[in-house]
């Protein structure tokens, strides 16, 4: 299965972005809010500069106390992040988020970000994937 698969699949292709400049109090309402787990920071919405997540945002509150809620993205992001494209395969994505102990991959095709992928949805897609080859051998089996 490859990445585009995995975007279609999902529907919404909208990834949230925000700038450098955003406090990280309003990445936490955002996060909140839309229910996910990390925004790629953009100042044009267009290319992947960084990325935030509710674990940096944790960690940092664990070594620096609340007074870090008031700083910039731009003070907390991971800058860039490790990306992935349209058509790289669901597999080396996995594998790549698993050896870098990261949950989210932007999609970029010729430097514009596409979408964003999560271990989620990979999980997910390769269960998928998985399903249909045990129905497949099953049919066989069967003489179906």
């Amino acid at each position: 299965m490859l990445v585009h698969q995995i975007l279609n699949a999902k529907g919404d292709r909208s990834v949230i972005t925000v700038s450098p400049e955003t406090s990280v109090a309003a990445v936490a309402e955002i996060l909140a809010e839309r229910r996910i787990g990390g925004v790629v920071v953009s100042q044009n919405g267009q290319g992947a500069e960084g990325i935030l997540s509710e674990r940096d945002i944790v960690r940092a509150l664990a070594v620096r106390g609340g007074a870090c809620l008031n700083e910039t993205v731009a003070n907390m992001m991971t800058r860039n992040p490790t990306c992935c494209a349209p058509d790289d395969s669901a597999d080396s994505v996995l594998q790549r988020m698993t050896d870098g102990r990261f949950r989210h991959m932007p999609v970029v095709e010729n430097g514009v970000l596409v979408g964003i992928v999560t271990i989620g949805d990979v999980v997910k897609a390769r269960l998928q994937e998985l399903d249909m080859e045990k129905t497949a051998l099953q049919g066989m089996i069967m003489g179906h």
